[in-house]
């Protein structure tokens, strides 16, 4: 890294760290999640670019990105970027990816999940009984094509009863796709790892260092979907609870294994099911909020930033959020008062979000100025705020992107 890339360097992480220590920093930092807007931006399709395993586009539309607008922070390169061969391969039943076989969605699309119950109603003694099978027969097979062999597994009694049930066309098939899945994993994850050192070394530090979830979330997101898991609330609290107390064990296990390992980043988080509405607040607390606090406080003793993604209204939850350690979170908003949002947790977390991305695809050059400073205005007394969009950027006008960042350092200026 050239002295002059490590100044920006420097420069762009103090002032992310002192906003999340709740200081003003020389002006306010400016981290939005770009996800498919440097695609587009270069003139590249979404498509295309989850099918050139080179990785050179995305890694084009990436530099031409952090070149033109400058943000205070790298991403690793995402959406699936140059995996379509190896997605293909997996045959997951669970996503849509544009370019994919049979084109079901457009080819600028970001990525489509479909949600359905993996535990179904009858199946909850099988999954307590042994997890692990029911994972092996159940879960695997109905979320990939490619393991569908699996739902018909029963464990042999001999080596040569194993031999013989692995040896069948289909399995022969899985297991080899599988080996071609991980040599493909093995090529490509050093090539996605020396990008994000040429990143950082063009001075733009990469912020995450690793992620976590609130038990609830993966009861509903693996295992039940959203509406049988707010059902099971009052129709199956037991099996509810029983669920997240075994998840939580493991997630703190993992977090306090981390120690040690990019101390200093930031772990995401983000909140699926826990916006207004979603549940009662008696709930949230019982179910949600009393293991994300924990998580929280468990990151920070890991030596790492939680980064709480708040998905949807949170204007009720806030009570929650600010019950936390001074100086320690980054909470992010998709849709919240932010005045009260800065009221609540201004001496307590950093905050960020909150701009509406419409105004970047739809809105007019003054119109996103002028939210630009209404925001700044709102939530920078004091420090404590980062400029981020609500969500990611992916259609933005280009030239509503060129005025955000423009007013954010401009405007943003310490004094």
């Amino acid at each position: 890294m050239t002295n002059e890339a490590q100044a920006k360097f420097d420069a762009k992480w103090k002032r992310i760290r002192d906003a999340i220590a709740l200081k003003e920093p020389d002006r306010i930092p400016i981290t939005p999640s770009p996800a498919i807007f440097p695609i587009l931006n270069a003139g590249y399709t979404v498509a295309e670019v989850i099918y050139d395993t080179s990785l050179e586009k995305a890694k084009d539309a990436m530099r031409k990105y952090l070149i033109e607008f400058d943000p205070d922070n790298a991403t690793s390169l995402g959406n699936y970027a140059g995996e379509g061969p190896l997605m293909e391969l997996q045959q997951p039943t669970t996503m849509r990816w544009a370019g994919m076989p049979g084109n079901p969605i457009p080819e600028n699309s970001l990525q489509q999940y479909i949600e359905f119950p993996f535990l179904l109603d009858d199946e909850f003694d099988e999954y307590w009984d042994n997890r692990d099978m029911w994972t092996l027969t159940k879960s695997l097979p109905r979320s990939s094509e490619l393991l569908k062999p699996l739902a018909d597994f029963k464990a042999p009694g001999s080596i040569r009863a194993l031999a013989s049930l692995v040896s069948r066309p289909e399995y022969r098939k899985m297991i080899e796709d599988l080996w071609k899945i991980e040599e493909g994993y093995r090529e490509f994850t050093p090539r996605i790892q020396a990008f994000n050192k040429e990143m950082e070394e063009m001075g733009y530090p990469i912020i995450r260092g690793g992620g976590a979830a609130v038990p609830f979330d993966g009861y509903s997101d693996h295992l039940r979907g959203t509406i049988l898991s707010l059902e099971d609330l009052y129709t199956r609290p037991e099996e509810v609870r029983r669920f997240i107390d075994a998840t939580f064990e493991q997630t703190i296990a993992a977090i306090k294994a981390s120690k040690g390992v990019n101390d200093g980043k930031q772990v995401f988080m983000a909140l699926h099911k826990g916006m207004d509405g979603f549940m009662s607040d008696e709930h949230y607390r019982e179910y949600y909020w009393s293991h994300l606090q924990q998580i929280i406080a468990a990151i920070v003793e890991a030596n790492k930033i939680p980064f709480i993604f708040t998905e949807g209204k949170y204007n009720s939850r806030l009570k929650c959020l600010s019950e936390v350690a001074p100086g320690k979170t980054l909470y992010h908003f998709e849709e919240v008062d932010m005045a009260a949002a800065k009221q609540a947790l201004g001496n307590v977390a950093c905050i960020s979000g909150g701009f509406a991305n419409y105004l970047l695809n739809y809105g007019t050059r003054d119109e996103v100025i002028d939210e630009c400073k209404r925001l700044i205005d709102i939530c920078a007394p004091g420090g404590g705020f980062i400029f981020e969009t609500a969500y990611g950027m992916d259609y933005a006008k280009r030239e509503n992107v060129e005025a955000m960042f423009q007013t954010v350092k401009e405007y943003g200026k310490r004094g």
